[in-house]
């Protein structure tokens, strides 16, 4: 895919989720997981890249001290659909032992990725491990995983927007879009 030499909005299909949509449900999220939270430290871990804007708001929407932390892993490989192998390419920089510790991701689909970050860091002597999803693709689920935290199912179309990308483009849309399969079908 070459660099997008034009306005990105032309290759939405549709908007999904409009941006006053995103922001009253993120406000929501945040608003429970402080009430949940309440007395307790807590780290956010965001999944590198597509959860930061996610996580930016989100930070912002809970009223309680909270720290946060990075880790990068991916399934993807650049292409529209996961491989179903996992890669974790970055760790957390500080150890989660006994933090109360909140994955925030962008989308869960087939839910390998999320198994396997969930998998790895029960093993690390955390206090508590919970997950908040923005976008939930549950028809496309192979792998069951447990989300505490969901803001909207959506369908299992392609989608890009408010931090979710094809090839790295489109993360920079303030609404969550579903990409014209013209866009992703070309190699």
């Amino acid at each position: 895919m070459k660099t997008p030499s034009h306005d990105i909005k032309d290759d939405i299909e549709r908007v999904l989720i409009d941006e006053d949509k995103i922001k009253s449900k993120v406000s929501e999220l945040g608003e429970a997981i402080s009430r949940d939270y309440a007395g307790r430290p807590l780290t956010l871990v965001s999944i590198l890249k597509g959860s930061v804007v996610f996580l930016s708001d989100l930070m912002r929407s809970i009223k309680i001290p909270c720290n946060v932390d990075f880790i990068s892993v991916s399934s993807y490989r650049g292409e529209p659909e996961s491989s179903g192998v996992v890669r974790l390419i970055m760790d957390l920089r500080e150890s989660p032992v006994g933090k109360n510790i909140l994955i925030v991701e962008d989308i869960v689909d087939t839910g390998y990725t999320l198994d396997y970050l969930c998998r790895n860091l029960m093993t690390r002597g955390l206090s508590s491990l919970s997950v908040c999803v923005l976008l939930d693709k549950v028809a496309a689920r192979k792998k069951e995983v447990r989300v505490d935290y969901r803001g909207f199912e959506v369908p299992n179309e392609f989608l890009v927007g408010y931090g979710l990308d094809y090839k790295e483009y489109y993360r920079n849309l303030p609404f969550v879009g579903v990409l014209k399969p013209e866009i992703y079908k070309k190699r």
